[in-house]
């Protein structure tokens, strides 16, 4: 590796506090801006003779952020955090900080994991199934739509239905039973996302660069995030790819211009990978240890500038063969 590693956001979040353990393992040069501790902090960015330059104190240290390789970037809104700033010029100086230091990650030139605008897809999940579609992965039979009848019709064709946000927002993945049904006519205020129920495997799939890491999960759940809510387990382990559905995660990946991507697919009975979503900040900790370690120092290396698939490194137990 050639590179120092820049790591923005809760320092103390697991996927951040993972990647920084990975950098001090591999003895990688990591500079953590902590966005619990911004009131201490200070950010310059600008065009200096036609070069951009970002520069960053605390105290009397100061680092030009551009001598970094790449960056992990999962910064959040100050609303979001669980301890957020109250006064008014905390909250204003959070603000400007985090949006100067976003605006240079953009464009800067380095690795960054990932940018904003690569990301956008996941806000409109109707947009992000045509660019899953063209990497060459069915996806479900959906229906966006604030029309009752024209819901109710798409149940009656399809059987099972399940419904979600069709935005990047949170939601859990609901089945349309007659609980739900009966409460059909709420969806005239919020376009929802309706999609045939696809049977099978669901597997969890992490890119990075050309890595490509799985998880498999094993449950009885609709929504195996929170399949405790359903009384029900959800069972994780690594596990592996086919080599043509790794490579074809790594062109959705890399198509969609993410460094980082988490991947939701599931097998079919009849053995077809169906493609989901996919998530341009996966919290990829909340996965089975052996993946998410894997993700972990796969992303150190490949942001500090290291080989992205060299020969030389030992193939992780959870990683699928390389593309």
């Amino acid at each position: 590796m050639n590179g120092a590693l820049l790591v923005c956001g809760v320092a103390s979040e697991s996927p951040l506090a993972m990647v920084i353990a990975a950098a001090e393992r591999l003895d990688v040069d990591c500079l953590v801006i902590d966005q619990r501790q911004l009131a201490h902090q200070d950010i310059e960015v600008g065009l200096s003779r036609g070069r951009l330059f970002a520069r960053w104190w605390s105290g009397s240290v100061s680092v030009d952020l551009s001598r970094h390789a790449g960056a992990y970037s999962r910064l959040m809104p100050a609303s979001l955090l669980r301890d957020p700033p109250l006064d008014p010029r905390g909250v204003l100086h959070h603000h400007y900080f985090v949006d100067a230091l976003n605006a240079w990650l953009e464009v800067a030139p380095l690795r960054v994991a990932n940018r904003m605008a690569p990301g956008m897809s996941n806000a409109s999940k109707p947009w992000q199934e045509q660019l899953i579609r063209k990497a060459g992965f069915a996806t479900p039979v959906s229906l966006l739509s604030n029309d009752p009848e024209a819901v109710r019709a798409f149940a009656r064709r399809h059987g099972r239905v399940v419904f979600k946000s069709a935005s990047g927002v949170r939601s859990i993945v609901t089945t349309l039973d007659g609980i739900h049904a009966a409460q059909l006519e709420r969806v005239r205020a919020l376009p929802t996302l309706f999609q045939a129920f696809v049977p099978g495997v669901n597997y969890r799939v992490h890119v990075v660069g050309q890595r490509v890491f799985c998880t498999r999960v094993a449950s009885e759940a609709t929504d195996y995030r929170y399949a405790g809510h359903e009384g029900v387990e959800a069972e994780m382990r690594a596990d592996r790819l086919p080599p043509e559905i790794a490579r074809r995660c790594v062109a959705l990946a890399a198509g969609m211009e993410l460094e980082l991507a988490g991947i939701d697919l599931k097998r079919t009975p009849g053995g077809e990978y169906v493609c989901f979503e996919v998530n341009p900040s996966p919290a990829y900790t909340c996965f089975d240890r052996e993946s998410a370690e894997g993700v972990a120092d796969s992303l150190v290396t490949h942001l500090a500038g290291g080989p992205n698939r060299g020969s030389h490194r030992k193939r992780h137990p959870a990683e699928s063969p390389p593309a």
